[in-house]
C-alpha cells in the first residue's frame, strides 16, 4: 500500500470504498484494492503471528490505529453474514448450535479488552453506535439464532442488499408482521393431532406421518394467509409422500370423511377409469376462502419417484398463468405461486433437483419463482447426511441459482412464520426461487411400521424422549401469557372433536352404504376412445395463405444465403406446383392452421427453433444483427398464441414440464422433441410414471405430443432408435397412441386431430430424419385440404392390375417402407403387397381386416422392421397380426441384439441390405 492512501484515511472515505469493493474489486482504484486485500489477508493471519502482534497498532498515528480497529470489526460484520449460518441452533435434537472457531474474536485480533470500545459502521444496522460487546451480540442473535442464512453467494447487489436489511432489521419488523400465535398453536395441533388420531383408529396403516415436522404447516398456512395481500390468487403444489395425508387433510381441507374411508380395509376408489392409486400419492385441488380474499390451491398428484413431480408442477404453474393472464398479459408471474415441498435426502440426491432450479429464470420456463420447503429430517430412509451428500447442507446445490436459502430450527414456530412471509415477499419482488430449510426429525421409520433404531439407536432415543411440537408450542405459550391455558385447551379439544365426529360421519355413511359422500376426485371423465376418421382437412385458401406468411421475409431483414435461395424458393415452388411438400413444411402448415382456429401451440426442446437436422427454422435470425423473426406470429389479428423454445440440455425436466403444461392447458397443442430419440430414455421416470399411467392412477387426461427422432440410418447405437418396443409396452387400456409415420400429409393430420377429438391422449411419434429429404417422402397439396384425414393404416401404393395374384403382404411402420418399395420395384416383384401401420397403438384391427380383404389369396404375412428382433414392434405385433390373420407370421429384420444398432456404417448397410431381401423371400 502507498503511503498516499495512509495520508488521506477517514472513516467515511474508508466505508465507501470499501462498501464499493465488497460489491467489485474493480470498481476502487488500484490504491484502495490493494488495501483491502491486504488488510482481509491480514487480519485472516493475526491469529497465526502471535497475540503481541495482534494487539500492536498497526502504525505509529492513532488514526491509523483507529482505522485498524474498524476494519477487524468490519471484518467481523462481513464474517458472521457469510458464516453465522454454520453456528447457528438449528437442530431441535441439540441442546445447542456448535460453534464455528472461524467466528472467535481472536480470529480477527479482537479480544475481551476491546468489548467496550464504541463502535459504529455503515456496514451494520446503518451506522448505528454500540459497544462492541453489544455488536457481538446482535450478531450472534442475527445471524446465529434459531435461523441460519445463506445470501453472501449472491451477485446482484440490489437483491443481495434487500435480504441484508430484511434480515438485520428483522427483529424490528417481526413485530409488525402480527403472527398470530393463537393461530400457529392451531395449525401445529391440527397436524399433530390428525396424526395421532388416524395411528389409533388404524393400527398398523402406513400414512407416513408428518410427526417431528409438523412445523411445516406453519410455513404453508403463513404463506396462505399472506397471499391475497401480495397479489396471489392461486398456489400450484408438489410433494412427495411423507406429509401428505396431513397437508391435504388440513391445507387443503380435503374432505375428512373420504380421507380416513381411504384407511378402511374395503376401500375402493370411485374411479372413472383405469387402476387408482395409494392414498398419499394423490392430487387434490381447493379453494380456501380467508378473510382477505379466495386462494385456489392445487396439489400435483405424485409417483413414489421422488422430486420427479418438481417439474410437472412447474409447468402446471406456468400454464396457469397462461390461464388467467399472469404471463405479461396482466401481470408477470405473480398470481400463481409454485410452492415445492421436499426431503432432505432427495434435494440433495436426486438429479431433476438441479434439472428444474435450472429452469428457473429461463424465458420458455419461468413461472416466477418457486418457494422451496425442505421438510429437514436429518435422515433418508437409513441414511445419515454424511453418507447421502458431499455437500454441508442439503440445500447447496440451490446456490447455483443464487437462490437464498433460510436454515430454520423447526421447533420455532415464530422464526418459521417469519421466514415464509420474507419467502414470498421475496419471491413476489425479485421473481426468483427461494428455499426454506427447515430443520425437524422424523419421529418414526421410513414409515410408522419401519424399526428406525435399528440404525440410529442414538437419535431415536433423543426422538422418543421428546414431546410433540404441539405440546411444547401450547406449554410455551400459555407461560409466555399469549394465549390462556382455557384458550389453549379449547382449541386443542375442537380438534379433537372435530376428528372424531368426521370418523363417526364415515362410519354412519358406510353402514348405510352410501359410497357418494366419500366423492372428492379430481378425475376428469373422458369419452372412449375412438377410431373413427376425424376431419383435419383445411382450404386451399388457408393453406396458401399459411404458406405465404411462412415464405415472407420481411423488407431490410437478412435472412441467411443458405435459407434464402433454397429453403424459401423450396416451400414456394411446393405452393405454387402443389407437390413436394416436405415434413418440416406439413408441420408448420398444422401449427397455422391450428393457431388460425384459436389452438396455441408450444413447441419445447433442445434445438427445435432450427431443428436438429437443419430442417423446421421455426425462428428466423438477421445474419447481421440476430434478430429474431417468427411467421407463425404474423398470420392473423386474432390467431392463437404461437410458442417455440430452445431448452436447457435436459429431458427430464423439460417433458415433465411440458407434461404439466398440458395438463392446464387442455387447448393448447404443446410438443417436446427429444434431439435424438435415443435420448429420451433420460425422461423415463416421466414417461412411465406420468405420461403412460396418470390417467390410469389419476385420472388426469393429456394430449402431449413426444417427437421421437427415430430410423436406421447407419448413425450407430446412440443415434438410431428411440426404443419403441418400450412405448409399446407400456401400452394398454388405450393409454396412449403411437405412431410411426411415412408421409408429411400423414404428420399434418395426426398433429391436428390431438386438438380435433373429445379425449385427451398422449401422442407418442418415432419422427424422421433421413426421410426429411428423401425426394419420395413428400405429400401434395390436395393430401392436406378438406375431406382428407388421418389414416391409421395405409394400403400400398401400388396398383395392382390382379390383386388376387398377391401371394405375399409385407406389413412395416415407419421408414422401412419407402427400402422395401425400392426394392420391389427394382426386382419387379409383383405378388407382394406393402401395408403401412402408421398407428401402432391402439391397433385398428377392422381397418387392417378391411385393407387385407383386397387380397384374397394372401397367404404369407411377413413382418419387416429395421429394429433387432427383440426391439422394435416385433413382439408387440405379431401376437396381434397372428390373432387377426389366424396364421404365422413371419419375420425379416435384425437378429437380437443388446445393442439398437451396429458401429459400422459398412456393417448397417450389409444389414439392411439383408433384412429387406428376406421380407419377400422368408
Amino acid at each position: 500500500m502507498k503511503s498516499s492512501v495512509s495520508a488521506r484515511f477517514n472513516a467515511d472515505l474508508l466505508e465507501q470504498n470499501y462498501d464499493k469493493w465488497c460489491e467489485d474489486p474493480q470498481s476502487v482504484d488500484a490504491d484502495w484494492c490493494a488495501f483491502f486485500e491486504g488488510f482481509e489477508l491480514g487480519s485472516a493471519q493475526l491469529k497465526q503471528r502471535g497475540d503481541a502482534v495482534a494487539s500492536t497498532p498497526v502504525g505509529d498515528t492513532a488514526s491509523e490505529h483507529s482505522l485498524n480497529f474498524r476494519g477487524k470489526v468490519v471484518s467481523l460484520v462481513y464474517n458472521y453474514r457469510t458464516l453465522g449460518h454454520t453456528q447457528a441452533y438449528l437442530n431441535p435434537l441439540d441442546e445447542s448450535g456448535a460453534r464455528n472457531p472461524r467466528l472467535e474474536l481472536s480470529q480477527f485480533g479482537l479480544d475481551e479488552s476491546d468489548m467496550d470500545r464504541e463502535v459504529s459502521t455503515q456496514f451494520f444496522r446503518t451506522g448505528q453506535k454500540m459497544k462492541l460487546r453489544d455488536m457481538v451480540q446482535a450478531l450472534e442473535e442475527t445471524y446465529s439464532g434459531y435461523i441460519g442464512f445463506e445470501f453472501m453467494h449472491i451477485h446482484n447487489t440490489e437483491v443481495r442488499n434487500w435480504i441484508r436489511a430484511r434480515i438485520e432489521h428483522r427483529f424490528e419488523t417481526q413485530p409488525r408482521m402480527n403472527i398470530n400465535k393463537s393461530q400457529v398453536l392451531r395449525w401445529l395441533l391440527e397436524s399433530q393431532l390428525f396424526e395421532s388420531f388416524v395411528a389409533k383408529k388404524f393400527l398398523g396403516e402406513k400414512r407416513f406421518s408428518l410427526e417431528g415436522g409438523e412445523a411445516a404447516m406453519v410455513v404453508l398456512n403463513t404463506i396462505l394467509e399472506k397471499c391475497p395481500s401480495t397479489g396471489v390468487l392461486e398456489i400450484e403444489m408438489g410433494m412427495a409422500h411423507r406429509g401428505r395425508l396431513n397437508v391435504l387433510r388440513n391445507f387443503l381441507h380435503k374432505s375428512l370423511t373420504t380421507l380416513l374411508y381411504e384407511f378402511t380395509p374395503n376401500y375402493v376408489p370411485d374411479l372413472v377409469a383405469g387402476d387408482g392409486d395409494v392414498k398419499y400419492h394423490l392430487g387434490y385441488e381447493g379453494v380456501r376462502e380467508l378473510a382477505d380474499g379466495d386462494v385456489r390451491v392445487s396439489l400435483a398428484a405424485n409417483p413414489s419417484h421422488l422430486e420427479a413431480v418438481n417439474a410437472v408442477v412447474e409447468g402446471k404453474a406456468r400454464a396457469r398463468q397462461r390461464m388467467i393472464g399472469d404471463d405479461g398479459a396482466k401481470s408477470d408471474r405473480k398470481q400463481v405461486l409454485p410452492i415445492l415441498l421436499h426431503g432432505d435426502a432427495a434435494f440433495a440426491g436426486q438429479g431433476p433437483v438441479a434439472e428444474v432450479l435450472n429452469l428457473s429464470q429461463l424465458p420458455g420456463y419461468r413461472t416466477g419463482g418457486t418457494i422451496h420447503l425442505i421438510i429437514n429430517n436429518q435422515i433418508g430412509f437409513t441414511t445419515m447426511p454424511e453418507d447421502a451428500r458431499s455437500s454441508d447442507y442439503a440445500t447447496d446445490v440451490a446456490k447455483m441459482i443464487e437462490a437464498p436459502i433460510i436454515h430454520v430450527n423447526g421447533e420455532e414456530p415464530t422464526e418459521l412464520a417469519w421466514a415464509a412471509i420474507t419467502a414470498l415477499e421475496f419471491r413476489q419482488r425479485f421473481g426468483r426461487d427461494v428455499v426454506i430449510d427447515m430443520y425437524c426429525y422424523r419421529r418414526h421409520g421410513h414409515n410408522e411400521a419401519d424399526q428406525a433404531a435399528f440404525t440410529q439407536p442414538h437419535i431415536y432415543k433423543k426422538v422418543d424422549a421428546r414431546k410433540p411440537i404441539g405440546d411444547l408450542y401450547k406449554a410455551r405459550v400459555v407461560a409466555e401469557g399469549a394465549v390462556s391455558q382455557q384458550d389453549a385447551d379449547a382449541i386443542q379439544n375442537e380438534i379433537e372433536a372435530s376428528l372424531e365426529e368426521g370418523y363417526q360421519k364415515m362410519v354412519q355413511h358406510m353402514e348405510a352404504g352410501d359410497r357418494n359422500v366419500f366423492s372428492g376426485s379430481t378425475a376428469e371423465p373422458q369419452p372412449s376412445y375412438s377410431h373413427a376418421p376425424v376431419p383435419t382437412g383445411i382450404s386451399r385458401d388457408t393453406l396458401q395463405h399459411i404458406g405465404k406468411v411462412l415464405t415472407t421475409i420481411p423488407e431490410g431483414f437478412n435472412l441467411h444465403n443458405t435459407l434464402a435461395k433454397r429453403f424459401i424458393p423450396r416451400r414456394k415452388e411446393a405452393l405454387e406446383t402443389g407437390t413436394h411438400f416436405d415434413w418440416a413444411f406439413a408441420e408448420s402448415l398444422a401449427w397455422g392452421a391450428l393457431l388460425m382456429e384459436g389452438n396455441p401451440v408450444r413447441l419445447s426442446g433442445q434445438d427445435v427453433r432450427r431443428g436438429t437436422f437443419s430442417h423446421r427454422h421455426a425462428v428466423f435470425y438477421d445474419s447481421e444483427s440476430r434478430a429474431r423473426y417468427i411467421p407463425l406470429t404474423y398470420l392473423s389479428k386474432d390467431q392463437a398464441k404461437f410458442c417455440v423454445y430452445n431448452s436447457l440440455l435436459s429431458e427430464a425436466a423439460v417433458l415433465g414440464f411440458d407434461y404439466g403444461y398440458s395438463l392446464g392447458c387442455p387447448n393448447m397443442l404443446i410438443m417436446w422433441e427429444a434431439q435424438f430419440g435415443d435420448f429420451a430414455n433420460g425422461a423415463q421416470v416421466i414417461i412411465d410414471q406420468f405420461i403412460s399411467s396418470a390417467e390410469s392412477k389419476w385420472q388426469t387426461p393429456s394430449s402431449m405430443v413426444m417427437l421421437l427422432p427415430h430410423g436406421y440410418e447407419g448413425m450407430g447405437p446412440e443415434h438410431s432408435s428411440a426404443r419403441l418396443e418400450r412405448f409399446l409396452q407400456l401400452c394398454a387400456e388405450k393409454n396412449i397412441q403411437v405412431a410411426n409415420l411415412t408421409t408429411p400429409a400423414q404428420y399434418f393430420h395426426i398433429l391436428r386431430r390431438q386438438k380435433k377429438r373429445s379425449f385427451r391422449k398422449p401422442l407418442i411419434l418415432m419422427t424422421p430424419k433421413s426421410l426429411l429429404t428423401r425426394p419420395e417422402a413428400v405429400s401434395s397439396e390436395a393430401d392436406f385440404l378438406e375431406g382428407a384425414c388421418f389414416q391409421e393404416i395405409l394400403p400400398d401404393t401400388k396398383a395392382f392390375e390382379k390383386p388376387e395374384e398377391v401371394e405375399r403382404i409385407v406389413f412395416c411402420t415407419g421408414k422401412v417402407f419407402y427400402d422395401l418399395v425400392q426394392y420391389r420395384d427394382e426386382m419387379e416383384i409383383n405378388n407382394t403387397a406393402i401395408v403401412r401401420i402408421e398407428q401402432l397403438y391402439p391397433f385398428n384391427d377392422e381397418m387392417l381386416e378391411l385393407i387385407i380383404s383386397e387380397y384374397p389369396q394372401a397367404r404369407k404375412w411377413v413382418w419387416a422392421q429395421e429394429e433387432p428382433k427383440n426391439m422394435g414392434a416385433w413382439t408387440y405385433i405379431a401376437p396381434r397380426l397372428q390373432e387377426i390373420l389366424r396364421s404365422r407370421i413371419r419375420y425379416a429384420g435384425r437378429k437380437p441384439s443388446s445393442s439398437p444398432a451396429a458401429g459400422s456404417k459398412a456393417m448397417h448397410v450389409r444389414e439392411q441390405k439383408m433384412l429387406i431381401e428376406q421380407a419377400f423371400e422368408v
